[in-house]
């Protein structure tokens, strides 16, 4: 179980020690209503200033020295590296070796992923919605990692499948990516069809099966829900405008 530090929760995984990871809650910050309290996405139409001054109380909060790395997320599959400057790239993953850069993920129901290798030379973050599950996001940021690598993930708050339903079309995207049947049949596995044409989808059994097929077999997190966990996170889904919590892993040089 993932521990509360703060108006953080910090990863409960056996990550190197020289790899920090927090996730943010919405609990105390300065945006108000309906974006209220630890708002950290600008693109939401919340206040700029109570936007900037959350971003401060975050790197204050968690000893930042540098600016995270916050991406234009587009529920698309580009991962692209983590460098120290103001620019904003389009993209829904990061990752890096730079030490004390923190990669970035903003979410409200999709799923943040956050990766290392064991040797605690490299971190990644990844914006994975079911767009982004399905173009095989998980699969390109684990391509950012050298060969032989032994990596470990953490599946970070979602919306849990009791409460994302989707239509037909979903299902039909993912088994249409499948190679094998028994990619086809994990796929199956993580819907379950609730009336005629619609289905309850498991984005953390999405994105396990995509992990476990490709080596990874330490998988930690998954417990949250942020639609049921509204004083905790915030949720597109349940409020429609709303705040984004922040995921983050960098490389720390203590």
């Amino acid at each position: 179980m993932s521990k509360a530090a703060f108006d953080y929760l910090i990863p409960d995984w056996p990550a190197p020690a020289n790899v920090s990871a927090a996730i943010t809650l919405r609990a105390r910050g300065t945006s108000l209503s309906p974006y209220d309290h630890f708002n950290l996405a600008t693109h939401v139409g919340d206040n700029p200033a109570q936007v900037a001054t959350n971003r401060s109380l975050l790197r204050k909060q968690l000893d930042l020295t540098l600016e995270p790395v916050w991406l234009d997320q587009v529920h698309g599959a580009e991962v692209v590296y983590a460098q120290n400057n103001p620019s904003l790239p389009s993209a829904d993953g990061t990752y890096t070796d730079i030490v004390n850069l923190p990669c970035a993920i903003l979410t409200a129901d999709c799923m943040p992923v956050l990766l290392c290798n064991q040797q605690g030379t490299q971190v990644a973050a990844v914006h994975a919605g079911w767009r982004g599950l399905c173009g095989g996001i998980i699969s390109k940021a684990l391509e950012q990692f050298a060969p032989g690598d032994n990596l470990m993930a953490y599946m970070g708050p979602a919306i849990s499948a009791r409460h994302f339903e989707v239509g037909t079309e979903v299902l039909s995207a993912f088994l249409s990516k499948a190679v094998t049947n028994n990619e086809k049949d994990s796929i199956k596995k993580a819907f379950v069809e609730t009336s005629q044409g619609h289905y309850s989808a498991d984005l953390y059994a999405l994105a396990r099966a995509e992990l476990t097929k490709r080596g990874v077999t330490q998988v930690y997190g998954g417990e949250f829900c942020s639609y049921g966990q509204s004083d905790l996170f915030y949720s597109y889904r349940r409020e429609k405008v709303c705040g984004r919590n922040a995921s983050l892993i960098w490389l720390n040089s203590k």
